[in-house]
């Protein structure tokens, strides 16, 4: 847990994007539809539709509330702001509104972030943070709401998830950095704004195998086992990319990163350490991989292989196959 040398603000900061819109060089600003609005995803997604004109502005309407001790006058905190930060790494892209007070105590708080779609390329985080002047010292960060918002330029419909990508290609006619894998069955590309998986069509039967829903006992036996290993390889590969990119705060803090590779780790940690908060893991995998803790590098494979596993359901896959396999057996013995 981190620790900061002045007081923070305890307690739940509740906020959303209230709603959207866009607007067209030279028309005037039209709503955004509720159904690409998400409160339960957290998302606003403002991706290419056939409903939608190919808008060069957004303005999020937001709106949050305080917990009532922040605007206690007798409290540790004066002149308290609220912030609302929209990121995008793939941009460099930063941009922070202040939300301004609409209620007589102060604690409900509204505002306009604006957003030039040309400042975008995929998928950027919008968070809030609460300031205020702390011991004399104005502009400490005493609160961060615990949820987060997205604003995806890439799809249509608001979904906090995506599925990873899979393309079929032949390895030894494709591309020229594929040829030097012609020999292995499939390869992660983690270097999209999604991870890749190419499966390698010149592998013999590999692509019949993977494609077929059908078959008999034994190839679906082994399909399963199959695509349970690929998706350890994926979860495995996908963690590396996350963690081989992480901001480090000037105390030497690491933070999550935004997108895809946040999302990895948000799912692996818990399986890795957990008996550890989120962020108490990922600074002791940080650690880990610059030497500075007392768990080294070969622990933290472990960790990682076990949580890959798992996301990907080897555990299950590998009974299952077991129990087919017997049961292949036992017929062929009658």
């Amino acid at each position: 847990m981190k620790v900061y040398p002045y007081r923070r603000l305890t307690g739940n900061v509740s906020w959303r994007v209230d709603k959207a819109q866009l607007k067209v060089e030279g028309e005037p600003w039209e709503d955004v539809e509720s159904k690409y609005v998400s409160t339960v995803e957290r998302v606003v997604a403002l991706g290419p539709d056939e409903d939608r004109p190919d808008w060069t502005e957004a303005r999020l309407h937001l709106s949050a509330v305080l917990p009532a001790k922040a605007m206690d006058p007798t409290g540790p905190w004066q002149d308290v702001e609220v912030v609302a930060v929209l990121t995008e790494r793939a941009t460099n892209t930063r941009t922070a509104v202040d939300l301004s007070p609409v209620s007589d105590d102060g604690r409900t708080r509204t505002g306009e972030l604006h957003v030039h779609r040309c400042d975008l390329l995929d998928r950027a985080s919008l968070a809030l943070h609460v300031v205020a002047t702390v011991d004399g010292v104005a502009g400490r960060v005493i609160a961060t709401a615990d949820t987060e918002w997205f604003v995806d330029v890439i799809e249509a419909t608001p979904s906090l998830a995506r599925e990873l990508d899979v393309k079929m290609v032949g390895f030894a006619s494709g591309a020229g950095r594929l040829r030097r894998f012609k020999e292995a069955p499939w390869v992660v590309d983690t270097t999209g704004r999604i991870p890749v998986v190419r499966v390698n069509t010149d592998f013999d039967g590999l692509g019949d195998l993977i494609g077929a829903d059908g078959g008999n006992g034994a190839e679906k036996t082994v399909r399963e086992v199959l695509l349970a290993q690929m998706c350890s390889e994926v979860w495995t590969a996908v963690f590396h990319s996350a963690v081989g990119d992480l901001e480090i705060e000037d105390d030497g803090t690491p933070l999550f990163p935004h997108g895809w590779q946040g999302d990895v780790l948000r799912e692996m940690l818990p399986d890795m350490y957990p008996d550890r908060e989120p962020e108490d893991a990922l600074r002791e995998v940080h650690g880990a991989r610059t030497g500075a803790s007392a768990a080294g590098w070969g622990e933290l494979q472990s960790r990682i292989h076990f949580a890959a596993s798992r996301r990907a359901g080897v555990p299950r896959a590998l009974s299952t196959t077991i129990r087919d396999l017997e049961r292949l057996t036992q017929g062929d013995d009658a």
